[in-house]
């Protein structure tokens, strides 16, 4: 065996998680910190969140679903990003930090459509949980 196949082998003997588990588990984490969110503040706070679509149009209500699988798509998205952006690029992370923390900021300018102020900021704070989250995670994993 040569030596390269050698440390490969003794590298994953120890125990290390692969990086795709690692980088799901980041995506349901992130999921999962924004359905923490929504179940805290609208069954057990009573927080009406609704959120203005278009002009004129009634607001639309924002239910579990809708969290489940907007930050689910958004997180898988980010997720292939990173991959797309690892195999092309060197500094890969990099990149995709930035990008991150940037939609992650702009996304921002979404709850200011709430139609309260207590719906503004959970929904602001889901915003943040997922980015901060995600990026968290993806960081963790890279190769290093």
């Amino acid at each position: 065996m040569n030596s390269a196949v050698s440390h490969a082998a003794t590298h994953s003997e120890r125990g290390r998680t692969p990086r795709w588990r690692a980088r799901a588990l980041g995506v349901l984490l992130a999921v999962l910190a924004t359905v923490l969110i929504w179940v805290v503040a609208v069954p057990v706070a009573g927080v009406d969140l609704e959120a203005t679509v278009a002009e004129g149009e009634p607001p639309m209500q924002i239910g579990l679903g809708a969290v489940i699988a907007t930050s689910l798509l958004l997180s898988l998205l980010g997720w292939g990003l990173l991959e797309f952006l690892e195999r092309f690029t060197r500094r890969g992370l990099r990149i995709w930090v930035i990008v991150a923390s940037v939609f992650t900021l702009v996304s921002l300018l979404g709850p200011t459509t709430a139609e309260s102020g207590s719906a503004m900021l959970v929904l602001a704070l889901m915003h943040l949980a997922l980015g901060a989250v995600l990026i968290a995670a993806m960081t963790r994993t890279t190769r290093g």
